[in-house]
């Protein structure tokens, strides 16, 4: 009977992950936080942050080596990123429209949030609300309860407990606000109902 061997490193065997619409909204919150907090070069942060290609050959050389917990951590995290075309336009749309309308929506946010210093506002919070809203504004084909159900979903992942409901109730606010301006122009089947 063969026995069972167990692989001694928990590395996975996955070289490259594949993008998809989720993954690029994760990204660009990663890209847009880090570069409010950093002001580094935001071409360099989005190559760095959304392709992530890196190497790590000099650990995988080392013969016998064994990896501390933070070695594993960074290599699973590093594994490069197979986007398709559309989800690297996307990304590039959602980016240059929330660097573009910054200044509009924190002022919608402002206005939304009266006796609430917009500088309070936890930083993902309000990124998450620029992200959803240069969403609503700048993609003609994905639905509004789309945007806004996966900008729920990822402060679900990334934010305060209760942020959610938050972002929820203001972007509720954004779209009434879009719709009563007629902002937002929905093409295709099945996008024209904004309820």
């Amino acid at each position: 009977m063969l026995e069972k061997t167990t692989d001694i490193f928990p590395l996975s065997k996955q070289r490259e992950i594949k993008g998809n619409r989720r993954l690029v909204r994760e990204k660009i919150l990663q890209v847009l936080v880090a570069f409010e907090l950093s002001g580094t070069d935001l071409d360099f942060l989005y190559n760095n942050i959304f392709f992530r290609d890196f190497s790590f050959d000099s650990l995988a050389t080392v013969d016998g080596k064994l990896l501390k917990p933070d070695e594993i951590f960074e290599l699973e995290a590093d594994i490069p990123i197979k986007w398709q075309q559309d989800d690297i336009e996307f990304s590039r749309i959602i980016l240059n429209g929330c660097i573009e309308l910054k200044g509009y929506i924190e002022s919608i946010i402002e206005n939304e949030v009266k006796n609430w210093d917009i500088e309070r506002l936890a930083l993902i919070d309000k990124t998450l609300i620029l992200m959803a809203a240069t969403e609503l504004l700048r993609c003609n084909t994905i639905p509004t309860k789309v945007t806004i159900n996966e900008i729920i979903d990822i402060a679900k992942n990334f934010s305060t407990d209760k942020s959610h409901l938050f972002i929820n109730g203001i972007l509720d606010s954004f779209l009434a606000k879009f719709i009563s301006e007629n902002l937002i122009h929905k093409t295709g089947k099945g996008l024209i109902d904004h309820s």
